[in-house]
């Protein structure tokens, strides 16, 4: 999984510099059927990342820009009507209703500003990152496997937004905090060929990853073996997360889930076939900041779900 990690990345940096730790994300996320939900501003790359990520690893990439006027069809599909021979020689209405599958039927699923959208749209992609299905008029539709939702939302401006429910961020395996690139990243960007302001460099990415390469880095991360103490050492972190005064909500037995399967991916990515405590800790923020809801005072004194998770991370014993 490692060799692979470092094909991907080579193909990512055609088109994005310096965001090398999303791809990790994303390739964990892929590799345990999460989702990741990505936060930054405007003009980070959270769009093109996912696009050229999608094309390295050689998967149907989708993209739905997530709007107030949005409605689950427009998601996950309609039933439409298809005139038969005869009716369509006649002019009449008769016909058959087949099933115009949306966008949602993909591998890749880019949810472009997720919180511009209603609940109601938001309830219909939550059945599809939850079951891998979408219902359309009570019945269920398998989506293609992998399926892999990479949302995105913008953190300065809330105007017109619906908040993501709880239930729905803890579908998400992580959250990344996109930000600006370095100095140095942001000059190399400028030295990438582009058309106008496109990135020209965009069809120069290519699949390096076949679909018997995906499935065998599942395969990897689900042999990836965890010792009885790291188990109980990610426990640990996610109830001290419900004892803390500064949480009014701490994160669930769900995070304890995704906490170990990201804890094994991050430890294939460095070559190793067991997860040791540093894994743990590596991916805990990424795991556990959108699981926690602050107390008004703690937002009050500026205090973060990342300063939480620190806490929690410092109070429990490491397993020696």
């Amino acid at each position: 999984m490692r060799e692979l990690r470092e094909r991907i990345v080579r193909e990512v940096r055609k088109v994005v510099v310096g965001q090398d730790h999303v791809i990790d994300v994303l390739l964990a996320a892929t590799a345990v059927g999460g989702h990741v939900l990505l936060e930054g501003v405007p003009g980070v790359a959270k769009t093109l990342l996912a696009h050229a990520y999608a094309r390295a690893i050689g998967v149907e990439f989708r993209r739905v820009q997530f709007t107030p006027d949005m409605l689950p069809s427009d998601l996950t599909g309609t039933m439409t009507l298809r005139p038969s021979a005869s009716t369509a020689a006649t002019g009449g209405a008769d016909g058959d209703l087949v099933f115009r599958r949306g966008p949602v039927f993909t591998n890749l699923l880019l949810a472009d500003e997720i919180n511009r959208t209603p609940p109601k749209t938001q309830s219909a992609l939550l059945e599809a990152m939850q079951e891998q299905q979408a219902s359309v008029d009570g019945v269920s539709h398998a989506l293609p496997d992998p399926f892999v939702v990479v949302a995105t939302q913008n953190p300065i401006e809330y105007e017109g937004t619906y908040p993501l429910p709880e239930a729905q961020l803890d579908r998400f395996l992580a959250k990344l905090d996109v930000g600006y690139p370095t100095e140095r990243d942001e000059v190399a960007v400028l030295h990438l060929g582009r058309r106008g302001v496109s990135p020209a460099t965009l069809d120069d990415v290519v699949a390096v990853v076949s679909r018997a390469d995906l499935l065998a880095a599942r395969e990897q991360v689900d042999a990836t073996t965890v010792s009885d103490e790291v188990v109980e050492y990610a426990v640990a972190l996610v109830r001290r997360t419900r004892e803390l005064p500064s949480i009014a909500l701490g994160a669930s037995p769900r995070a304890g889930v995704h906490l170990l399967a990201a804890a094994r991916a991050a430890a294939r990515l460095t070559g190793r076939s067991f997860v040791i405590p540093d894994d743990v800790v590596a991916v805990a923020p990424a795991v556990m900041r959108h699981r926690l809801l602050l107390r008004p005072e703690a937002e009050l004194e500026r205090y973060s779900p990342d300063d939480a998770v620190r806490a929690a991370i410092g109070s429990v014993p490491v397993p020696r």
